[in-house]
């Protein structure tokens, strides 16, 4: 399988874009997505959830403590650093079809761990996931990957993006099956 991931300026639905892809597919997922905190519909923050259950704050405007910030917003490392060893286990323990990672984004590279939790994962060439838009090093060596394709969504060809990923994926699926 080829590695996935989709960049775009924010709010351009990159996150219902895997979880659309997600859902119309049966197979064994292992990773998580990030989702919006809002309250009084304001964001306020940002969770990441496992698809085994595991819900945890990855970053808040209230967490003003944090040594991590990303604009107004503190990062919990603790948080992250503790879903990634989860997800760890739960690859070495199951083989997964696939692995979301939502997103490889600055709250999340902070995390050394992280950092090697994805390079595992794409290495894997099983990943399907969302990248930030404006590169560091980090992001320009996995955009720049051989087994990696990226894909950069917008308001305009979003659904077209999402039917072709989900087409390549659906395919990778079906060769694995009839191996």
């Amino acid at each position: 399988m080829t590695n996935i991931l989709v960049t775009g300026s924010p709010r351009t639905g990159k996150t219902t874009l895997i979880s659309t892809i997600i859902s119309k597919l049966n197979i064994d997922v292992i990773g998580f997505i990030t989702l919006e905190i809002k309250e009084n519909n304001v964001r306020t923050g940002f969770t990441i959830e496992t698809y085994s259950g595991i819900k945890k704050i990855l970053a808040s405007k209230k967490n003003i403590e944090s040594r991590y910030r990303v604009g107004r917003y503190g990062v919990y490392l603790d948080n992250l650093n503790f879903v990634v060893s989860k997800l760890e286990k739960e690859i070495n323990n199951k083989i997964p079809k696939l692995i979301v990672i939502d997103e490889i984004g600055k709250m999340e590279l902070f995390s050394h761990s992280f950092k090697e939790f994805v390079i595992q994962a794409l290495d894997q060439n099983k990943v399907l996931g969302t990248i930030m838009l404006r590169d560091n090093d980090f992001t320009k060596k996995i955009k720049l990957r051989s087994d990696t394709k990226v894909f950069e969504i917008n308001m305009q060809n979003r659904e077209k993006i999402t039917n072709k990923i989900e087409e390549i994926v659906r395919c990778q699926k079906d060769q694995k099956l009839s191996v």
